[in-house]
């Protein structure tokens, strides 16, 4: 039985909780910690949760009963207390985004190696059966070589939104739509598609007057594998629907789940070649359904990699392949330059230094609040 911890009992935390719960015969949470205890208490009475509750995580740091410790905090948190908590000798499953900056990434994942303990970073999306299934069907070859990913990551947010005390500051949030909202495409989009040669990126806030970050960026990508992508992330899209569309020689794949086949006429115009479709389908639903979905199926997959003392699927360098894009997207921005991966220490946007001392404000946030009340969160639209 694997005891958990988790730190911070905001929104975010009601999903790893419904997760656990759920794996009841393998894991038990025995802590929720968070700096605000009657906040913790009420979670812990929302989900009938037999736990102590611990204002100071640093009490927590000597428990030999915890191994696996869940953080659902404010970004600009993740890397001192992963850090901390992993070279305790604990394993850590981190809330996306890793972090603020590459360096602070880089901090988390060497201290891992240091501990020799497990560090996994959030991307829930990876673990859906048609995202799965869309992986399989491009690694497979059959689609032939990829020309061009598109990336719509739009959500729609409220004015209050940016009420919270944390949220639409450089300082304590480190981005917006781009940075919070795109993480999850970013990471599907370096799963399917590999490394980033290069990225052009404008950003801009549209309609958040108490947010210093954006609400809309744009960024035209070049993979080294020489196909070229376009990501937008929005705030500003009532529908809150996302889509992935990747084009490639022999036909085209989307999520949500569409497969598109045309071979030319004569004259060169298209029409539907079934036949193939029918192939790629067939190929796309014999591989097998996801056991476990979303965060429950990260959550498992992390229970099982302490386990079997193996790997998780997401690790820490995959969390910091996406800071590194998005790192990659406000440096093209503020620049007017292109960036150019990999990134390194060499880089002015490696650095919260140098991101600060680069960034503009769009706006001044005027408004801050301690907590909302619980009113729960979506987590995700069409993918």
């Amino acid at each position: 039985m694997i005891g958990v911890a988790i730190i911070g009992a905001g929104d975010i935390a009601n999903i790893h909780i419904e997760a656990f719960k759920q794996l009841h015969n393998r894991c038990k949470i025995i802590v929720l910690s968070d700096i605000y205890e009657s906040k913790a208490k009420e979670k812990a009475d929302k989900y009938g949760l037999d736990c102590e509750i611990v204002c100071d995580y640093k009490n927590l740091l000597k428990r030999t009963d915890i191994e696996l410790v869940s953080i659902c905090l404010p970004p600009s948190l993740h890397c001192s207390i992963a850090s901390e908590f992993l070279l305790a000798g604990k394993n850590v499953l981190c809330e996306k985004p890793m972090a603020p900056t590459l360096e602070e990434c880089d901090t988390m994942i060497e201290s891992a190696k240091k501990s020799g303990k497990k560090l996994s970073i959030i991307a829930q999306n990876r673990f859906k059966t048609d995202t799965m299934r869309t992986k399989m069907l491009i690694d497979s070859k059959v689609l032939g070589d990829i020309y061009f990913a598109q990336i719509s990551s739009l959500w729609w947010r409220g004015d209050n939104y940016y009420d919270l005390w944390w949220r639409g500051t450089w300082e304590k949030e480190g981005g917006g739509c781009t940075f919070i909202h795109a993480v999850h495409h970013i990471d599907l989009m370096l799963w399917y598609m590999g490394d980033i040669e290069e990225i052009n990126s404008t950003i801009f806030n549209q309609n958040h007057k108490n947010s210093e970050v954006e609400d809309l960026s744009i960024t035209t990508i070049k993979f080294q594998n020489k196909a070229v992508g376009l990501l937008t992330s929005s705030l500003l899209h009532h529908g809150e629907e996302q889509k992935f569309v990747i084009d490639a020689k022999n036909g085209t794949i989307e999520i949500p789940h569409k497969i598109l086949v045309n071979k030319q006429m004569e004259n060169g115009y298209p029409e539907s070649d079934d036949n193939t479709k029918e192939k790629f389908e067939k190929l796309f639903v014999d591989y097998p359904a996801l056991t476990y979905t979303d965060h429950l199926g990260q959550i498992e997959n992390m229970l099982y990699s302490i386990e079997k003392n193996i790997e998780p699927l997401i690790k820490g360098m995959d969390g910091r392949r996406t800071i590194e894009f998005i790192s990659g997207v406000y440096q093209s921005a503020f620049t007017g330059e292109k960036t150019e991966f990999p990134m390194t220490e060499k880089d002015l946007f490696y650095t919260k230094t140098g991101i600060m001392s680069k960034i503009i404000k769009f706006n001044e946030k005027k408004k801050s609040v301690e907590n909302f009340s619980d009113k729960g969160i979506t987590v995700g639209g069409t993918i």
